[in-house]
């Protein structure tokens, strides 16, 4: 190999270190794992599936599955069957959409030697409605997952698919070819940094501050307030090196998102004084001003990653409006963070005490 091409190789490895290096390199876990092959590439995947929504959401729990099989492009025209068992899932989408998101089992036997080697379960998550922007809708919220990965290397990792569902619907057949993504288990998540799953609750507080104040930067700048880190509502926690870290999923009632579906949502007994998805309401508790910078520095000197990940999706979306309207709501959230003035007013000022 020639002089050129290891050092375009070592430029290539040091540009995808620092994607996973934005919070300080003290809680970054040295015993971090190999991420899975299905997870390794950004590459779209195209699968197929066969099954009546109906039948998922009246037939399905969190303990009942069916058996399903989930056919998957690997070159060309080649396409492999692999046996799934798969079940509704999730709670505002499963009342409000058309397409229930779903939670996929394997068997090991059934992985070996394919894309989905070393995954046992994983999340599919699929436009809500059908609907004209639906795709644009998912491609958004997958950018959120894209996003929190520059944050924080903990995160779920996501693979975008092209799919085909074929429905039945009485004596026909009908055909949806939309886009969705796999979100890999939580568990994958906490062996990659030598950790573990935390089943109960901690207190905002009493997680690692660096952490916790990322997570409530990222929420505030796709303009979530659908979450809680106390009650691990579309949060997770990890219990790495002695101390819980918090993992945020489902974003599609953010601001960045805007879906036509989107709700103001109200967590717990908090009413909160904003009427649109699109208003900016910093959820995070307060802290010692040098966290607060810290993690304020780390943001703007990622801003230029960040709008570089966004623009590298825009030829994913169908709408050329939606993708400008991605770019410009994070825009809004760097003016923010950039003045002294506003960064105080939004953000410093508006820090939860309880």
């Amino acid at each position: 190999m020639g002089n050129n091409q290891i050092n375009s190789n070592l430029l290539i490895l040091y540009f995808l270190c620092t994607l996973s290096c934005f919070s300080q390199e003290k809680n970054v876990n040295k015993k971090i794992g190999k991420v899975s092959k299905l997870f390794s590439s950004d590459t779209i995947v195209h699968i197929k599936m066969n099954y009546a929504n109906k039948v998922i959401r009246k037939s399905t729990n969190d303990s009942t599955y069916l058996n399903l099989d989930l056919n998957y492009q690997v070159e060309g025209d080649t396409w492999k069957n692999l046996p799934v068992r798969v079940r509704a899932r999730g709670n505002n989408r499963l009342k409000n959409c058309y397409f229930a998101p779903l939670k996929i089992k394997l068997k090991k036997e059934d992985t070996k030697e394919s894309l989905f080697k070393g995954n046992k379960e994983l999340k599919l998550v699929l436009p809500c409605l059908t609907e004209k922007a639906g795709d644009d809708y998912l491609l958004k919220e997958l950018l959120a997952y894209k996003l929190y990965e520059l944050v924080s290397p903990y995160h779920f990792k996501t693979r975008l698919l092209n799919i085909t569902l074929s429905e039945p619907k009485g004596k026909n057949i009908r055909e949806h070819n939309m886009k969705g993504f796999f979100i890999e288990d939580i568990k994958k998540v906490a062996n990659r940094h030598g950790g573990n799953v935390l089943k109960r609750n901690v207190h905002p507080m009493q997680q690692d501050a660096i952490c916790s104040v990322q997570n409530a930067f990222f929420q505030f700048m796709i303009g979530n307030t659908d979450f809680s880190t106390a009650y691990q509502h579309n949060e997770k926690l990890l219990f790495v090196n002695n101390t819980s870290i918090p993992v945020p999923y489902d974003f599609d009632m953010s601001g960045l998102c805007d879906t036509s579906y989107s709700v103001v949502s109200q967590v717990g007994n908090d009413v909160l004084p904003i009427t649109e998805v699109t208003q900016r309401m910093y959820r995070g508790f307060k802290r010692d001003n040098e966290v607060m910078f810290e993690v304020r520095n780390q943001f703007l000197e990622n801003k230029s990653k960040m709008l570089a990940l966004i623009e590298a999706f825009k030829g994913h979306f169908e709408n050329p409006k939606e993708y400008a309207r991605c770019t410009t709501y994070i825009n809004d959230f760097f003016d923010v963070l950039a003045n002294d003035s506003k960064f105080e007013i939004e953000i410093l000022n508006r820090a939860r005490t309880k």
